[in-house]
């Protein structure tokens, strides 16, 4: 008798089968718990996905159909490359919605990472770009969207923004890195007027200080904030912005000094600048808990995967089997050795599955 499968699997029924219907041998929703699967356990490509399936057919079998047995690495990557990734996403949205309840408090990080394996050179395709929205409280991604290759990370706040609940969260982007070309006025104008701050804005400017010495390291930081700011968002016309911030930062290692200077943009109205550095700090876990879970856990960077949608669609599953894997919290091991716990143990591989 058929095991109901998870119900995580629910919420991505709505996702279109984009092959014509002589050729949908296998279930649309099998191809994709196979998949999810195969990703949680340290797949990283089709054939791999293909061969892990064939593997643990007994194990398929209690909750799948497979009729026509487990599909071949070329149906896995077809499929992948022709669903829809805003179909996709949608999906991923919707099941975030049931998951997290509130994000009243909480600090939400906008970042981008971009995909460097993902470009064609055959096809003259770029890497794509993919911005997430990254909960601290809950250290889950709520949700990604791609890039446009002309645009930047800027742009994609409207599109991940209006699909979030977001009453009550405090909104931040770190956006000096990832402004080019004609989209980078909006960085010069906020980095000239913490340079270079007209006298008349001198009292709207609020600062906080810390100093953190730790095994022969100090590390200074200068938090500088300003939320009267009329002039920039009428030039710029961006609906969220409501405060800038400027991060000074001082480090002492190995005998030698090294400083950096971060803007950031917010959707917090008020000018506390000691609670803006932490606001700062929980933005910029999302490198640690997040971008460096990817590269490290998953290789991010070094998957080849690029054919059709196929790139964006693999960057939700990993985001998804992240998601999962960071909520199991009975085992405090890292999310790569937890991994290949789900491939060596199959009951623990249905409980990352059924963590929500």
């Amino acid at each position: 008798m058929t095991k109901q499968k998870p119900t995580l699997i629910e919420h991505f029924k709505d996702i279109q089968d984009p092959r014509l219907q002589r050729k949908q041998l296998h279930k649309l929703d099998d191809i994709f718990f196979i998949t999810l699967c195969a990703v949680i356990c340290g797949c990283d490509g089709w054939v791999a996905i293909e061969k892990f399936a064939n593997m643990k057919r007994n194990w398929f079998d209690q909750y799948l159909s497979l009729e026509y047995g487990i599909p071949s690495h070329d149906t896995f990557g077809r499929v992948f490359s022709l669903i829809e990734p805003e179909q996709f996403q949608a999906c991923f949205f919707n099941w975030i919605k049931a998951v997290v309840k509130s994000v009243t408090g909480d600090v939400i990080a906008i970042d981008g990472k971009c995909l460097r394996r993902s470009h064609d050179k055959s096809s003259n395709k770029s890497a794509i770009y993919m911005v997430s929205a990254w909960s601290h409280d809950n250290q889950l991604t709520l949700g990604q969207v791609k890039v446009d290759e002309k645009s930047n990370e800027i742009t994609a706040l409207p599109a991940l923004l209006e699909n979030l609940d977001i009453t009550g969260a405090i909104i931040t982007t770190d956006y000096v890195s990832a402004l080019k070309g004609n989209q980078s006025t909006l960085h010069d104008d906020v980095t000239l007027f913490f340079e270079n701050t007209p006298r008349s804005y001198i009292e709207s400017l609020a600062s906080h200080k810390t100093v953190e010495k730790n095994h022969g390291r100090i590390e200074e930081r200068e938090v500088t904030t300003c939320n009267d700011i009329d002039w920039l968002t009428k030039e710029h016309g961006h609906p969220y912005l409501a405060s800038i911030i400027s991060v000074k930062s001082r480090r002492f290692h190995n005998n030698e000094w090294s400083q950096e200077i971060r803007y950031f943009i917010s959707s917090v109205k008020h000018n506390d600048a000691e609670k803006f550095g932490h606001y700062v700090r929980a933005h910029w876990g999302v490198e640690n808990n997040l971008h460096w879970a990817l590269d490290m856990a998953f290789d991010e960077d070094s998957c080849r995967i690029r054919k059709g949608f196929a790139d964006q669609n693999m960057a939700i599953l990993r985001h998804i089997s992240l998601n999962l894997l960071k909520s199991e919290t009975e085992h405090k091991v890292g999310i790569k050795i937890k991994r290949r716990m789900a491939g060596w143990d199959n009951d623990y591989l249905l409980k990352v599955l059924q963590i929500f």
